[in-house]
C-alpha cells in the first residue's frame, strides 16, 4: 500500500476489499477458488519509514490520547497486519490496537521466538539512535508461523516515547 495520495489509499482499499471477497469465495467460472492473498497491498520497509514518521508528528502535534482513537480506528494506521505501537522507554505500552485493554501492561522483558530481548532493542534503538529497525522472530497471525519482522522505530521528541511499526519479511 501506498500512502502518496488519497486516491492510491482509496484504490489499495479497494483492492483490499476485493482481495477478501476473493479470498473468501472466488470467482465463479474463473478458477480462482480462494486462494488470493493481501500479500500484494504489504507495504514496503519505506513507506513503515514514512509511515511510523507521520504517526510520531501526530502524537507529537495532537498528544497521546488523540493518537490513541486514530491508531485504534481501522483506517490509514490501521489495516491488515500494519498498526502503530507506542511505547515508553519504562517498557509499557501506550497504544497496543491489537489488544487495546493491555495499555499500560510492562512487557519489558518480552522476548521473541529466539529469545531476543525485543522490547528493549526497541527501547534501546529509539533511545540512542532516534529511529532505526528492528529484526526478530515473530508468530505470523496470517500465517500461524514464526516468521521474520522488522519493526521501524522513531522516537517522540522531547518524550521518552518511542513509537513502531512492524512488517512480516
Amino acid at each position: 500500500m501506498s500512502w502518496i495520495s488519497a486516491t492510491t489509499r482509496r484504490l489499495a482499499t479497494a483492492a483490499a476489499f476485493a482481495v477478501a471477497i476473493i479470498s473468501a469465495v472466488g470467482v465463479p467460472g474463473s478458477g480462482a477458488s480462494g486462494s488470493a492473498s493481501a500479500e500484494t497491498l504489504k507495504p514496503t520497509p519505506d513507506e513503515v519509514v514514512d509511515l511510523t514518521r507521520r504517526a510520531v508528528a501526530i502524537v507529537e502535534t495532537q498528544g497521546v490520547e488523540a493518537a490513541r482513537e486514530l491508531f485504534n480506528t481501522e483506517g490509514e494506521f490501521k489495516f491488515g497486519e500494519i498498526y502503530v505501537n507506542l511505547l515508553d522507554f519504562k517498557g509499557a505500552w501506550l497504544i497496543y490496537p491489537p489488544r487495546p485493554a493491555s495499555v499500560g501492561l510492562n512487557v519489558i522483558n518480552l522476548k521473541d521466538a529466539d529469545g531476543k530481548s525485543l522490547i528493549q532493542d526497541i527501547i534501546r534503538t529509539a533511545r540512542d539512535n532516534g529511529e532505526g529497525w528492528v529484526e526478530y522472530r515473530w508468530i505470523n497471525p496470517v500465517t500461524n508461523r514464526v516468521e521474520p519482522k522488522l519493526t521501524y522505530v522513531k522516537r517522540v521528541a522531547g518524550k521518552d516515547i518511542a513509537a513502531s511499526i512492524g512488517i512480516y519479511k
